[in-house]
């Protein structure tokens, strides 16, 4: 895939870049290594004003980084300014709690000392995607640096605006040159810097197979990775749920990004009992959403990010109507300039619908009956996936107890499943392994290392 910007609410391209030969990787790894041996030995005051530097950055041009992530993948200018707000947030919390979470951890064992230490590692290549362009390097971005590791950003080919604009903010914080940097390549040379000694771990947020593909890469070299994948979100509401507010919430939940992102509800799984009311809320709520220019503050739904994502979307959604599904609105492209989609509500869904076992990337909500709540918990684990999950009820005390029995990273009771700074995120199963955000996340790329002291 060529490295451009195309506009996703009119088709048309808007920049092409160069990429980056091997030659100038190799130049650039070799770069990143001086300045990792350099930036190791830098204390936390001093990482901390710089993260709080680019955060800073972030919230003084929102407006402006925002419409370069709505210019490049489409999503709703309000959606692209809280996400610049977002990555200020999570520069901010490791400014303030990398060093308490990193100091040293004193164990009492058979030595007159011994503690647990927190060192950095080097280089860490990031393989981020197009959905979140900045947010998903920032929660990397963050916690790596405070750690004293250097970073290394191979981004989606369709956003290098938002890639390079990181680096940007990174340079004009006061970063030392070189602690943060962009390979515009494509995935071809994705193994040439895996191969690389410098390069010592990887975190990849992607699909399933570009997931599996470099965990392979990394297992035959051992390297440390992690991984944040696919998700089938299930969103499950109980009889005593209050409908309205689940019904509200889910129409977000399923639109966010318009419809792209791994911790989006993808599932509705709604107990027998209710589910005519909800099907009934649900459709009427989709169908008002205000679809258009995301460029336009009103706008709700953008377009899709690119054209070949739009047509694998429609095959999913055609695909499980030829096998028995029923639409319930939508169900089409829209007849205009873009890569625009309807929201679409899809009921009747039985396994071996892609619309029942796959991950839906776009505003198509799979709409399924259970006969109890037992039911919907058996439905909702009937997934290859286990990224997070929602559960609506009443009752806190069962919804405590239903938590423990999905299998997802994350359970949300009542409320929508989201990303926090002060929380780990991750998934099981085919969702990935590895947890970023929190303590949890930065610990991931450090040298957990015991020292004894006789």
């Amino acid at each position: 895939m060529a490295i451009q910007t195309i506009n996703p609410t009119t088709g048309k391209v808007e920049k092409t870049f160069i990429e980056h030969t091997n030659e100038e990787v190799l130049k650039m790894i070799g770069e990143a290594d001086s300045a990792f041996h350099k930036w190791r030995g830098t204390n936390f005051n001093l990482r901390s004003q710089l993260m709080k530097n680019a955060a800073q950055i972030l919230r003084e041009r929102k407006e402006h980084y925002g419409k370069i992530l709505t210019l490049e993948m489409g999503k709703p200018l309000t959606q692209a300014i809280a996400e610049v707000e977002k990555c200020a947030w999570v520069c901010n919390y490791y400014a303030d709690n990398a060093e308490k979470i990193l100091s040293e951890e004193f164990i009492q064992t058979d030595a007159s000392q011994s503690y647990v230490r927190f060192d950095p590692i080097g280089i860490v290549l990031a393989i981020m995607p197009w959905n979140f362009p900045f947010w998903q390097v920032f929660r990397f971005a963050a916690p790596a640096l405070m750690a004293g590791n250097v970073c290394l950003l191979k981004h989606a080919s369709n956003v290098p605006m938002s890639a390079l604009a990181i680096e940007e903010i990174f340079m004009e914080a006061g970063f030392p040159k070189n602690t943060f940097k962009t390979l515009l390549i494509g995935s071809s040379l994705i193994k040439n810097v895996i191969d690389h000694p410098f390069v010592k771990a990887v975190t990849l947020t992607g699909s399933e197979p570009a997931g599996k593909n470099v965990a392979s890469l990394c297992g035959s070299k051992l390297k440390k990775i992690v991984l944040e994948l696919g998700g089938s979100d299930p969103f499950i509401v109980l009889e005593d749920a209050e409908i309205n507010e689940a019904v509200k919430t889910a129409v977000t939940a399923r639109l966010i990004n318009n419809g792209q992102s791994c911790i989006a509800a993808k599932r509705f799984i709604v107990v027998e009992k209710i589910y005519n009311e909800f099907e009934k809320k649900f459709v009427d709520a989709m169908i008002k959403v205000k679809i258009g220019d995301p460029m336009n503050k009103e706008t709700e739904l953008g377009p899709i990010a690119r054209e070949d994502l739009l047509i694998e979307l429609d095959d999913q959604v055609q695909k499980s109507v030829t096998k028995g599904a029923n639409i319930l609105c939508g169900g089409k492209r829209i007849n205009r300039e873009g890569f625009y989609y309807e929201p679409t509500i899809l009921a009747n869904l039985t396994k071996g619908m892609p619309a029942y076992d796959d991950e839906i990337f776009g505003p198509v909500a799979s709409l399924i009956k259970a006969k109890d709540e037992e039911d919907a918990i058996k439905i909702a684990n009937d997934s290859q996936f286990g990224l997070g999950a929602s559960l609506w009820t009443s009752d806190i005390s069962k919804a405590k107890e239903l938590a423990c029995k999905i299998e997802s990273g994350s359970v949300y009771i009542n409320g929508m499943v989201k990303s926090d700074p002060r929380l780990p995120f991750g998934g099981i199963k085919n969702s990935g392994y590895g947890r970023e955000l929190s303590h949890y996340g930065i610990k991931e790329f450090v040298n957990i290392k015991t020292v004894w002291i006789k």
